[in-house]
Formats: C-alpha cells, structure tokens, sequence
C-alpha cells in the first residue's frame, strides 16, 4: 500500500456499508431453508420482464429508470428449496424471529440503538436481482459506534434485509438467476463517514467481520459478506462501490477512488482553461464507413448507424488515465454500455481497430472538428447508438463539471466502473404485506450478547494452553465450532490436545487440499471420530493425515474401518522395543560416533516403520533409553 496521497489534505471521506448473511435456519419471509443449491438441482424455472414503479410520492427513482433502458428478459431457477413467496407468487411471512434477534444481538456489538418498532419498506429493484422488483428490508438500529486505533467510527444505520438472487449468467438480451440465494436474511451495517485512509478502512472493516462472527449466527464463505464503500474528497462527489469482495482489496480500491477523483479534478480544470465544450448534436456517419475495414462497423452497419459527437477541447483528454489502464474514454464507455452497445471509439485512440486514417479525417470533417477537438463514435443497431451517444454526451458534460456522483462497481485489480446512478429517496416505499414487530426493552434486554473472538481467544489460551498464534487462528477460523465440539468431548485427554486440534484444522487440512485431496467430503463427524479414535489409543496422533486422506477418499467409512484398511492399529511395546534395538544394532558406527544425537535421525526410520502405530513421544523415549543403554554398555 503506497501512501501517494495526503487524505487529510485531500479531505477525505469514506465509510462502509457491510453486508452480511445471517445463518437462520429459514429464510427471512417463508420456511424455505438458507441452503445455496447447484444450479444443476433445479427442478423448474420461470421468467419475468421488469419496469420501474413509482414510489407514494408518485417518483420514479432514477437508478431503476436507468436500470431499465435494457428490456432484458430474467429467467429463474428454482428449486425443491424455494417456494412460491421466491417466486412473488405468494405474499410473505412475518419477519424470521430468529433472523431478527441475530441482528439485534449485532446491534448490541456495535453499541447501537434499537427503533421501538420494524416496519419493512420496499427498495425498488429492476436488474432482475429480486423477482418481485424490489428488496424488502428494514431499518433496526442507529447511533452506534465502534472503537478502532485512530479513533471512534460512528455506526449510523443497521438494517435487517432479504439476500437478492444469485446471477448465474448472462447472456445479453436474458440473464438467469438462482433462486435459492433469494430471500436469506442478511443485516445491512453502514459507518458514519468517520473513515480517514485506505489502513483505516480495512482496519474497521476487520473490525466490523470481528464482530460479527462473533456472533457464531452468520455465514461463512466466497458471497456471503459484501463490503461497499463511499468515498468523497473535499472538490469531488460522494461515489459508492459495490461489491467489495476480497478485505485485502480495501486499501487499494480506496486509493484509487482518490486517484480517480484527483485525475477528473486536474481534467475539468485544464478542460475549463482551454474553453472545452460539449456539442449536443449526435452525427449520422454511417455513410463513411460504408467500404470501411474494420470487421466490428462492417458487421453492425448491414443492421445499424455509425453516430458520432464532437467534443471541442477534448483531444488528447478522453486517451488520458484516470486509474492505472483506465481512461476516461473508458468512462465514456461504460456509459455508452448501459445503452446495450459493446463500447464506443474515440479519436485519442484511432486509427486502430480497422479504421483507417483517410475514415478518421472524414469524421473529424463531417462533424466540424477542429485541432483541439476529439470526436467519440459508437457502431450497433440504431436505438442502441442513439442512446450510447446520448450517455457519452451526459458523461462528457460531466466531465466539464469535476466528479459525478455514482454507483460504481469494484473491479478486481482494485479499479472500479460505472455501475448506475446513485438511488435516490423515491426508491424506497412502505411494504404493506408483513406486520411491524414491536421491539420492547425488555426483548432487547434478553437478547444474549455473544463473547467477542477477541475474547474467545484470550480463553482458548489460559484454558487449553494454546500458543496466542494457534488461539487467534481458531478464533477466527471456520472451524471454531468444531474446535470448541471436539474439545468439549475430549477435555484433556492425553493422546489429544488443543493444539493438535487446531493444526489439525488450521494447518494440516490446508495441506490436504494443496495435494488434492477432496477435503469437501468431510464432515465434522469425521473429525471428532478421528480424534477419538486416536484418544482412545486406537492409532498414534501421527496417523491423523492418513485417516482424513482415506476418509476424504471413502467417507461412508469410519475411522476404525480406515486404520485397518489403512493396514494401522495398536502394536505391542515389546514389538517396537525390539525393533528399535535392531536398526541401533544396524546402524552401531552410527550410534557409536553420535551418541545420544542420534535420536533424532533415528526417529524417522522408527516412524517409518510403525506409520502411525504409536505415538512419536513414545518411541523418543524408547529410542534414548536403548541408545544410553548401548553407549554406556
């Protein structure tokens, strides 16, 4: 992470919004189970055409006027798991109890005031993410805050909603949707603008994660917690973006929102010196390129338009980088797309693409440009690039201006694009089909507060001995649960301590997938019959990595059942004495020349032998009393 920038010069302001599934049995409007199904499990599927509606106030939002300039047609597939409220052919239920006191419990974590009553609104949704149009969610709590180490970061808003649709694919005019995502209850965290650097933000989005798994109530996995985050700087404009996967991502995806506003900053100031302007008129070129070489214009202008836009002043701005490898003809461009067009060319860039220099020239002729002047033009269907050349002439404007504020979308090298318009107060109406729940204090009193990871981890280290390393790794891991099962089981056995468990889990697992084993197929049951196993002297501890290969292999087999395939077992003590006596008696110069340091290379032969047939403490000390009885003889 660089620091090329000075935020608080900058002024900058950044908060989160965190989004997290909980992990209730049901779903939070219907008894369908919270179960991600594969796509190859569906057993029927329907589709839907969307359009915006008009909020109370009689307004239409302007992100979903946006959203529906492409009439798509959205197909679903459903399962034995979802049910006719997924399908919006039935109302909902009344709002999932135990979603509700998880999110309330998450409330109490962030120190946050809970409203006296829930009512569920209605978020217009027309991207065919909700198959009724809209997100149900509602507002829970308010002022909160969180402590990080520059500071108190103030948490304004915590809502409990319903999970959208899982895109699946799409294919342009159609895009399929899984409903078995749809209708997951997940809270919504959004922080107070108190953010004030890309450390700072990673920093509280960790703390925010902390918390929450905390909880033990919400899911885990790739898709399970989404991260946006706004940013503004003091001469930009609020821009949200979505879907901020990766944590590590944070830091780099906010500084180059800074480079991003900074570099648009910098452009409408030159841009305004040379007296730049827009030009509304949209030119009809298709006549120029009529013998053109360029295989994208030949094959759209048998069924289409070649359009084109002056922009006076432009040349040489619109190839200019406003990320690293994005430009803001890249911007012009994610515009022109939401029109359904493929991209758009512009003259910082061409001739290039098949279009020749002699095209290039005729354009800049056609449409009265000048020296200074660059043109943008876009080849596909008529409608289409009209209404791409329409954007490119709203986003060059825009230009002119500075920032505009936007939803934008996280791209994975830390860059982000045009994703829509930012939603506005007419997006959101009241949901008239399910009850207000009544949040009393004494129901918020009873709701349990979880013991923080943090927490849990000082535990593990006074209560089982672990290092601090091996208590955070566990804390923090997915197999916490299993950890606290199998040691709630074991106590202190033995032949199985926490510190087996969690290198286990955490270390040696991780190795198993490295190799290819299918670590999938294990279930928690197998590791607590492993580890009992081992407990009740069935096999060594050394023998953990080939029962969970055979396992993963055959999972229907019991631990039992894979040692003695496996071809291990108990063995007698007078067996590995003698054993251990013979390669002594193989390897005497050996012995003789290392004395007591031999134990060590030794070892690994002994191992080899028994593969896991008796604990490796045991043959230490059986191999250092035979060497000090040999050497001493």
């Amino acid at each position: 992470m660089s620091d090329k920038f000075d935020y608080r010069e900058l002024g900058l302001k950044c908060g989160l919004e965190i989004h997290q599934q909980l992990d209730s049995k049901c779903k939070l409007f219907c008894n369908c189970p919270t179960q991600i199904r594969n796509i190859e499990e569906s057993n029927h599927e329907f589709f839907r055409y969307l359009r915006p509606t008009a909020s109370e106030m009689g307004e239409t939002d302007r992100a979903a006027l946006e959203q529906s300039k492409l009439r798509r047609k959205y197909i679903y597939k459903a399962y034995d798991t979802t049910c006719l409220v997924e399908n919006d052919d039935e109302p909902p239920t009344e709002v999932n109890r135990e979603a509700l006191g998880i999110a309330l419990s998450i409330t109490k974590l962030l120190n946050m005031v809970p409203v006296d009553q829930v009512h569920m609104m209605r978020k217009i949704v027309v991207d065919g993410s909700n198959t009724s149009g809209f997100q149900r969610t509602a507002f829970l709590a308010k002022d909160g805050h969180l402590d990080t180490s520059v500071g108190p970061v103030g948490v304004g808003v915590l809502c409990l909603e319903e999970e959208a649709c899982q895109k699946i694919e799409d294919q342009g005019d159609s895009i399929i949707y899984s409903l078995d995502r749809l209708g997951i209850p997940l809270v919504e965290i959004g922080t107070d603008p108190d953010i004030i650097s890309p450390q700072h933000a990673k920093e509280t989005a960790q703390q925010i994660g902390m918390l929450l798994r905390s909880t033990g109530k919400v899911k885990r996995g790739l898709g399970t917690i989404r991260q946006d985050v706004n940013i503004s700087i003091a001469k930009g404009a609020r821009v949200e973006l979505k879907g901020v996967q990766a944590l590590d991502m944070i830091e780099t995806i906010v500084e180059r929102e800074v480079e991003r506003q900074v570099n648009l900053i910098a452009m409408r100031d030159e841009l305004l010196e040379r007296n730049a302007s827009v030009c509304d008129t949209i030119f009809d070129v298709t006549e120029l390129f009529k013998e053109t070489q360029s295989k994208v214009i030949k094959k759209t202008i048998k069924k289409g338009k070649v359009y084109a836009v002056l922009l006076r002043g432009f040349d040489g701005y619109v190839g200019r980088e406003v990320q690293p490898g994005r430009r803001l003809g890249t911007e012009f461009s994610d515009r022109a797309k939401t029109s359904g067009v493929g991209g758009i060319f512009h003259t910082d860039e061409l001739p290039a693409y098949g279009v020749s220099e002699e095209e290039v020239q005729a354009m800049r002729a056609e449409v009265g440009a000048e020296e200074n002047d660059a043109v943008v033009m876009v080849a596909d269907r008529e409608e289409r690039a009209w209404g791409a050349m329409e954007s490119v002439i709203i986003r060059a404007k825009e230009a002119l201006e500075g920032v505009p504020e936007e939803t934008r979308r996280a791209l994975p090298d830390g860059n982000n694009s045009y994703l829509r318009p930012l939603p506005g107060a007419a997006r959101m109406y009241p949901e008239t089909d399910v009850p207000q729940v009544n949040i009393s204090k004494e129901y918020f009193e009873s709701v349990e507060m979880p013991e923080l990871l943090t927490e849990r981890a000082k535990r593990f280290e006074s209560e089982f001995g672990l290092h601090r390393e091996l208590a955070e790794k566990i804390a923090y891991s997915t197999y916490l649960p299993l950890f606290e099962e199998i040691m709630g089981i074991l106590g202190d056995n033995e032949n199985v301590n926490a510190t087996l468990v969690v290198r286990t889990l955490t270390g040696t697992l991780p190795e198993l997938k490295r190799d290819g084993v299918e670590i999938d197929n294990l279930e928690d049951k197998h590791f607590i019959d492993v580890c009992t196993f081992i407990a009740d002297g069935g096999v060594a501890k050394e023998a953990i990595d080939a029962l969970l290969r055979a396992l993963a292999c055959e999972p229907e087999l019991c631990a039992k059942d894979a040692a003695e395939k496996l071809g291990l077992g108990s063995i007698d003590l007078s067996d590995v004495e003698s054993m251990v006596e013979a390669i002594i008696n193989e390897r005497q110069d050996f012995v003789k020349e290392k004395g007591m340091a031999a134990v060590g290379p030794l070892m690994g032969v002994v191992m080899a032998e028994v593969r896991g047939k008796v604990d490796g403490k045991t043959i230490s000390e059986i191999l250092k009393q035979k060497i000090n009885k040999y050497i001493n003889v």
